[in-house]
């Protein structure tokens, strides 16, 4: 599933192409994603300009005069800039175009669990929609710290892991990027939240920032689906010090990298590293 550095790859790859760019048409192939495509959509942007690509959590804000179309890539979903010249048939899971002036903007979605929907600018700004309004503080942002760790962490018995991948205290630490963060802060997974000391804390903050930074230098992670907006793969996983690493060495003490399952999400850990 697409995180925070592969939306953040995706984003940085688009909003070169489409910033200042008319959308001369849309075309919906198969409305029925998560939600269902706002049927209005296309004559909603037809001859709109792009104004800038954001980036809230895990889904892409697309901001024209008229308010923002919003882009989630769920289990499954890409965007591709393809250009005219040699441009591929829509194939079966490729469900809308955004049609510009040289380059198609193509969304495919096989497991159709993404949404691309319609907020308007008469609505309120964008982070007031119901799916971006309670979402917690960005890792790259001056609200997110240590601090902010310990404080929303204070009383909590589940475990440290569980309430990163919750989103509610910071957002887009999915589970490839929490187990890769807990392993570089020295944080066992199982860990009580509301046990971890300020001084833990911060230095799970640092490694939060560090290793989503370093997935997107590795222009994300590919383990089946994911594709950049250029069609290439990410490569971070390669370089993973535990996940999908269980019975590997640790890179760092040589121990056996354990396997367990947290809420159905498999969680890998150094059992000498994180203590």
């Amino acid at each position: 599933m697409p995180e925070l550095p592969e939306v953040e790859v995706t984003r940085r790859g688009i909003e070169p192409y489409v910033r200042g760019r008319l959308v001369e048409r849309v075309d919906v192939r198969s409305g029925a994603l998560r939600w269902p495509v706002p049927p209005e959509l296309g004559a909603t942007l037809s001859r709109r300009k792009i104004i800038g690509v954001g980036r809230r959590g895990k889904y892409l804000l697309f901001e024209v005069d008229e308010g923002w179309f919003i882009v989630h890539l769920g289990m499954t979903g890409t965007l591709r800039v393809l250009p005219h010249a040699g441009l591929p048939a829509p194939a079966k899971h490729d469900h809308i175009d955004w049609i510009f002036d040289e380059f198609v903007l193509r969304y495919r979605d096989p497991r159709r669990f993404g949404a691309v929907l319609w907020h308007p600018r008469a609505a309120g700004d964008v982070n007031t929609h119901p799916l971006l309004a309670g979402l917690g503080v960005e890792p790259f942002g001056t609200e997110f710290s240590g601090r902010l760790i310990h404080e929303r962490t204070r009383g909590r018995t589940m475990s440290i892991k569980q309430a990163l991948l919750g989103g509610e205290i910071v957002v887009g630490v999915g589970n490839i990027y929490a187990s890769e963060s807990l392993f570089r802060a020295g944080v066992r997974p199982t860990t009580a939240a509301g046990r971890l000391s300020a001084a833990r804390c911060d230095r799970l903050a640092d490694a939060i920032r560090a290793t989503l930074a370093d997935a997107i230098a590795r222009g994300g992670s590919t383990l089946k689906d994911f594709v950049g907006s250029d069609g290439e793969s990410g490569y971070f996983q390669l370089d993973c010090f535990v996940y999908d690493r269980a019975g590997q060495p640790c890179r760092v003490c040589g121990t056996p990298i354990r396997h367990l399952v947290q809420g159905q999400r498999s969680t890998y850990h150094c059992p000498r590293c994180q203590r």
